[in-house]
């Protein structure tokens, strides 16, 4: 235990200042810093830290806190884990378990991996292990690469370990969830056999699978892995990712390769600062993962065709979180592990010091498999890099990779940027016509009037006030389709074709704004969104009091289709009021009729929304 003393100690001489601008960068302006808020995807600084008060905020996704909270949520640890952390850095000595973590009540499960993970390596090394280790000293692996990794040895005898596991008391059925065990016609037996084992951590640090890899020459699966189990996500981890956070905050950057023999051999060579996804597309969980720790990315895969593909998805899952990656590409189709064997590890070094942007590699990628002297081809080509370029916001950097794609294929500058512009005004012609039509629509709904803004001066910004007489179901609908389309820009492109026009004429604004940056630039990345809005002090407040609102967690996406139909009730009620103002002052009676007819047709579609919304 830590006494409460030195606990506030620790709080005392913690600077907050110190504590995160060594986790990401701090820009001072006025009395507060400020920096890019690591917990969403931020793009510009969003994080306010105040040196005084000893406290951050984001005033874009809410977090906020002290010091001691800020180690929690960035390193993902427990409160005590947190204390330790601190008192590291101010040389404190405390006398506790580093290795402390909340419970999630799989302890049992890990215990099974840790002794497992002893066992293979007590195999490794006895007589048995000899060719196993003589394989690893022939591919370069140390004596402490095997150690540190705790790479171990599956022997022959198919029910060693599960037989040793159940005479500990481990249930079969565990041991057969978690993938170490087989349940064949003559009972239990080890999944791993004659394999040289790999184990795989989750970012704590546990083993939470395996990797076994042939070393015999055997006719059979190079590697087998683990599959999915209770506490083995693939997509929720990256392998050594535990190890690699200190390096990575060192050296200031991250590398992400494709397998775990990349990353080990980058580690023997003393490249630490590097992850891999194991083979699989890198998923939006292992983005976060990486911008965790940092926005510098180095993107070192496979150099075959595979490798570019890899390369070319996981770029832009990075760009979709905002980081914007720079790429290593290896010749001869070498993987990372055979390039530093073959070229060395200075070599090695120099292509990391060399880097692409991903936006080169991309212009490179366009062309594989297109013939350029082929006019279908060619056509094709300048479509791709067209819709590429147009994502772009830099006004310069759009120029100048159009000059240079014009002196490449021979096209001249003027055409491709006559082009680019004219998809970006086709695109802003739509919303142009969208906002309009909803304007138009929109003149003699009521509804406008049961929402008003009212300028403080002291505050010296607008400020959203309710009237008594708001529809809530209305209200909820508008709010519950903008959270989603401010936080999933899927929303927008899923829906696009079927959302009604929005009772208030602020939330119908911020639609076809969220529309316009949604295509422009393929995100919607809040703090970029925020600063695209710009001066439209009442449509920030908007958004803030939209992603702020302690109504988001009664929220489901499944809702989606029942609050455009309350929506488009709502549309419904307000035709029907314009007809009946139009038929009290219509003399002609044939026009009577008519409107007359059309005013209980829709009625008729109001009761059915209405008799739907009650069976739901």
């Amino acid at each position: 235990m830590i006494s409460n003393e030195i606990i506030e100690e620790i709080k005392k001489k913690s600077d907050i200042v110190d504590v995160i601008s060594s986790y990401i960068p701090l820009t001072k302006k006025g009395r507060n810093y400020f920096g890019l808020c690591p917990f969403h995807d931020d793009h510009s600084p969003s994080m306010s830290v105040s040196k005084e008060k000893g406290i951050y905020t984001c005033f874009v996704c809410g977090a906020k806190g002290n010091a001691i909270s800020f180690v929690m949520d960035y390193e993902n640890v427990s409160y005590i884990e947190a204390i330790k952390i601190l008192a590291d850095k101010l040389g404190i000595a405390l006398n506790i378990n580093t290795n402390y973590k909340k419970e999630d009540n799989h302890d049992n499960l890990y215990e099974i991996y840790d002794f497992s993970n002893k066992f293979y390596q007590n195999n490794l090394n006895t007589s048995s292990g000899h060719d196993a280790r003589e394989y690893l000293k022939n591919r370069g692996i140390t004596d402490d690469i095997i150690k540190e990794f705790k790479i171990g040895l599956a022997l022959s005898y198919d029910k060693s370990l599960t037989k040793l596991l159940i005479q500990k008391g481990y249930k079969e059925q565990d041991l057969v969830d978690i993938g170490l065990t087989n349940k064949g016609d003559y009972g239990y037996q080890d999944l791993f056999i004659n394999r040289i084992m790999f184990p795989l951590w989750n970012i704590e640090g546990k083993i939470i699978g395996y990797s076994g890899r042939i070393y015999r020459g055997e006719d059979t699966s190079k590697y087998i892995n683990t599959k999915e189990t209770i506490i083995f996500k693939k997509g929720l981890n990256l392998y050594n990712y535990h190890r690699a956070r200190n390096f990575v905050r060192s050296s200031g950057n991250i590398i992400i390769m494709e397998g775990f023999m990349d990353v080990i051999r980058a580690y023997s060579v003393g490249v630490k600062n590097v992850v891999a996804t194991m083979g699989t597309a890198l998923t939006h969980e292992q983005a976060s993962l990486v911008k965790k720790l940092s926005n510098n990315v180095i993107l070192c895969f496979d150099g075959d065709k595979a490798g570019n593909k890899a390369t070319f998805a996981c770029g832009n899952e990075l760009v979709n979180i905002g980081i914007n990656p720079k790429v290593v590409r290896l010749e001869g189709n070498l993987d990372p592990d055979e390039y530093i064997i073959k070229y060395g590890v200075n070599k090695f070094q120099e292509k990391l010091s060399n880097c692409t942007s991903f936006l080169d590699f991309k212009l490179n990628y366009y062309k594989e498999g297109k013939n350029l002297n082929n006019n279908e081809d060619l056509t094709s080509y300048i479509n791709e890099i067209i819709l590429e370029v147009k994502n772009i916001d830099d006004e310069i950097l759009r120029e100048l990779t159009l000059k240079k794609i014009s002196e490449e294929i021979n096209i001249s500058l003027d055409t491709l940027m006559a082009k680019l512009y004219s998809e970006i005004n086709k695109d802003i012609e739509i919303l142009k016509q969208n906002a309009y039509n909803s304007e138009e629509i929109a003149e003699n709904n009521q509804y406008n009037e049961q929402f008003t803004y009212e300028y403080h001066p002291r505050k010296r910004e607008n400020t959203f006030k309710k009237k008594t007489n708001v529809t809530n179901k209305y209200k909820k609908a508008e709010r519950e389709i903008l959270y989603y389309m401010l936080t999933q820009k899927e929303m927008t492109y899923k829906y696009e074709k079927t959302l009604p026009n929005f009772p208030t004429k602020i939330c119908r604004f911020l639609v076809h704004e969220i529309m316009y940056f949604v295509k422009k630039y393929d995100t919607i990345s809040i703090s970029d969104f925020l600063n695209y809005l710009d001066s439209k002090t009442e449509l920030v407040n908007l958004v803030g009091e939209i992603l702020n609102s302690n109504d988001n967690e009664k929220y489901s996406i499944e809702e989606i289709p029942d609050c455009i139909n309350v929506l488009k009730e709502y549309n419904l009620k307000n035709e029907i009021n314009r007809l009946n103002e139009l038929l009290k002052n219509e003399k002609d009676l044939e026009r009577q009729v008519e409107l007359a007819n059309k005013i209980m047709s829709l009625k008729m579609g109001v009761e059915d929304d209405e008799r739907n919304q009650n069976i739901r």
